[in-house]
């Protein structure tokens, strides 16, 4: 089996992106704003950003092609973090 790790470059943009962009404060942002005992268990916030900033940095104007786009390609699944399915 290859992994996604192996397949995008080093010099990718996404790659520059995540190296340069802390994810993980977001984290830290949003966690007054969630409940533990209060709904259903959301998506990562981090993701939520991610996949929105993707759209922009593609140009694209569909959310939904954003998210058909990231079931198929390797650098968007890298990024997100969606590396088994």
């Amino acid at each position: 089996m290859v992994e996604t790790e192996s397949l995008v470059p080093s010099n990718h943009l996404f790659r520059q992106v995540d190296a340069a962009v802390n994810f993980e404060k977001l984290h830290e942002i949003v966690e007054p704003l969630y409940s533990e005992n209060k709904g259903q268990n959301s998506i990562d916030p981090a993701v939520l950003f991610k996949i929105v900033l993707l759209q922009h940095l593609d140009g694209s104007i569909s959310l939904r092609g954003t998210l058909r786009r990231a079931q198929t390609d390797v650098a968007y699944r890298w990024f997100l973090r969606y590396r088994k399915r």
